[in-house]
């Protein structure tokens, strides 16, 4: 009795004396197998190497839903710094709690947000003791998002029944449940389109579509032809947001699109590439840009493309969020010659407009 006592004696110190650390090592987003679970820092201070098993417990953030525990088998921590992969634990006991988890090493975890938690047990004879735990949120998202793909973004759209499209995202594989929300709202004066999609009302909205097209439904508000819209589409894996498309525009062609097409006519629409697009300026010079950049000031140059070139006028513009027309009083310009009207904004992107200069 003297003896077992002793030994009993002897286990509880060094179970005392045994202390470890540990630090999980998981990315906060992106695609993730399995296997990264077990990616961790073990640091143990014990002068003698002890036995330690790993669990880890995994839950869906956004609805408490266990996904699955796992138990490693037994590990040998010697003093000092370990580095743990999947290899270190396997094999593994799981327990699948849900359709999120891939059974296989290599699978790819469905899209979500989870928070996983680890323990780190000592092991002494058949009795376990806690030595350390630590929990850490990440996300599973996808590498590409989806993209919008018909009709073009500011484009004028044939017919009031528009079929539109999208490119779904990529891998498809972290998706267990990949549906999309469609919406399409009317964009107003001055307005972004970010500001249009979070703030006004939807024109049409279609939830949880399997298919990578919408057609707009006969039932549906009619569009109108004198209004732009905003569309844009959200990828979601069951009820969780797993990404979103950007927002494009669109009009529907008519009688009154042709006629605000016509009346804002003088005013030439800058672009971030050049092209041998060009037109004649015969008094101030307009032109429209669209400042999503949000800039309230903007600084312009107006460039001599003929012989010996140089900047001929400059200045600065007041901007409003939105579409702007903005319009130019010329100075010093010859008659016949070509000229490039730029502006830079504050993402140091050049909007450009050549044109040739005849005030006859």
């Amino acid at each position: 009795m003297r003896w077992l006592s002793l030994i009993a004696l002897i286990l509880l110190s060094l179970s005392a004396v045994a202390q470890v650390s540990m630090t999980v090592q998981l990315p906060p987003t992106g695609v993730l197998q399995m296997a990264q679970l077990w990616n961790m820092l073990l640091v143990s201070t014990s002068s003698s190497p002890i036995l330690v098993k790993i669990e880890m417990r995994m839950k869906d953030v956004a609805t408490n839903q266990p996904i699955l525990t796992g138990f490693s088998r037994t590990i040998t921590l010697n003093k000092g710094v370990r580095q743990i992969q999947a290899g270190d634990v396997t094999p593994v006991t799981y327990e699948y709690l849900s359709t999120a988890a891939d059974r296989t090493q290599n699978g790819l975890l469905t899209a979500g947000n989870y928070i996983a938690c680890y323990s780190v047990f000592l092991l002494s004879g058949d009795a376990l003791s806690l030595l350390a735990e630590d929990c850490l949120a990440f996300a599973v998202e996808p590498v590409s998002p989806p993209l919008l793909n018909s009709p073009e973004d500011q484009s004028i759209v044939d017919g009031n029944l528009p079929q539109f499209s999208w490119i779904p995202p990529a891998p498809l594989s972290i998706f267990s449940d990949l549906n999309y929300d469609f919406v399409i709202v009317e964009l107003r004066n001055g307005q972004s389109t970010a500001e249009a999609i979070q703030q006004n009302i939807p024109v049409y909205k279609s939830v949880h579509n399997k298919n990578l097209f919408v057609n707009y439904p006969v039932s549906a508000l009619a569009l109108d032809t004198a209004k732009k819209y905003a569309w844009t589409v959200t990828a979601k894996n069951g009820s969780t947001f797993a990404a979103q498309t950007e927002t494009w525009t669109f009009r529907i062609k008519g009688a009154a699109a042709e006629k605000m097409v016509n009346e804002t006519a003088a005013y030439i629409l800058l672009k971030k590439e050049l092209d041998a697009t060009q037109f004649t300026c015969s008094g101030p010079l307009q032109v429209g840009y669209s400042n999503d950049a949000g800039d309230t000031t903007v600084n312009y140059e107006i460039l001599s493309l003929g012989a010996g070139g140089g900047v001929i006028q400059s200045g600065k513009l007041s901007l409003t969020r939105g579409q702007n027309q903005l319009k130019v009083v010329l100075k010093g310009l010859t008659n016949d010659q070509y000229y490039l009207f730029r502006l830079q904004n504050n993402r140091k992107e050049y909007w450009n407009a050549k044109f040739i200069y005849n005030n006859k």
